[in-house]
């Protein structure tokens, strides 16, 4: 059974998780659970400073994401199939107004692979995912938990699928278009293992800006063997991305 899901980000200067000021060593790679909660409590983590949540008072403050899913038609064209759609709530203690209040944020991560060939041996090897998570809104405006992480950040969140990362740079960058909306899409590579095999492999990997969508933000990822080439495929599959409101 593959590993569930991680991230990357298209914005920043180039950078290597070996770099000496980045202690943070991604052959530890983040599970989904735990590199989601990291990425939901920098999120809750700027509500501190409020003054009061837009919502009422009393019981915990609440906010789910819909479901950013791939258009049946594109995974047919790309070769992708769907692995699983899954949520993650993550639950955080903010003081707003003078009261301590709880707020639960809950994210939604659709999943998808597909089988490559590395070194005349096939593994799903190749994962796209697309990452919902809700506007947390505090005196009117809009926080975005994803849009807070940064680039190694996500980097992890995509690169928990492989085992022994490292070497991660930036490359190249291009625009394309996800829910309608145009967007940057960085291109990063990396060295590492394709999970549970011992195959080495450069990485390639692709991490799209956040877009609003209704009262979410949608993050599409991407990440496979840079022999194999799916460039192509990936922008199919951020293209054919489908948003349902909560």
């Amino acid at each position: 059974m593959a590993r569930k899901l991680t991230v990357d980000d298209a914005a920043g200067d180039e950078e290597t998780l070996d770099e000496p000021d980045a202690e943070r060593d991604a052959t530890s790679a983040f599970t989904r659970r735990r590199a989601l909660a990291a990425g939901g409590a920098v999120g809750l983590a700027s509500l501190a400073g409020c003054t009061a949540l837009d919502v009422a008072t009393g019981g915990p403050a609440e906010f789910a994401a819909g479901t950013a899913t791939v258009a049946d038609a594109t995974l047919d064209e790309s070769g992708y199939d769907l692995n699983e759609v899954s949520e993650e709530t993550i639950t955080r203690e903010v003081e707003a107004a003078g009261t301590t209040r709880e707020v639960r944020v809950t994210n939604t991560i659709a999943e998808y692979d597909k089988a490559v060939e590395v070194l005349g041996e096939r593994y799903q090897a190749a994962v796209f995912a697309a990452v919902a998570t809700p506007q947390v809104r505090v005196l009117g405006q809009a926080f975005n938990p994803i849009d807070d992480l940064d680039s190694r950040e996500r980097a992890e969140l995509i690169l928990s699928r492989y085992e022994g990362v490292g070497d991660l740079e930036r490359g190249s960058e291009y625009a394309t278009t996800v829910l309608d909306t145009e967007t940057s899409v960085g291109v990063y590579t990396a060295d590492g293992e394709v999970e549970g095999t011992g195959v080495s492999t450069e990485l390639e990997i692709h991490v799209g800006d956040p877009v609003e969508a209704g009262d979410d933000f949608v993050l599409p990822l991407a990440s496979y063997p840079a022999s194999f080439g799916d460039g192509e495929n990936v922008r199919r599959m951020m293209n054919g991305i489908e948003h349902e409101s909560a």
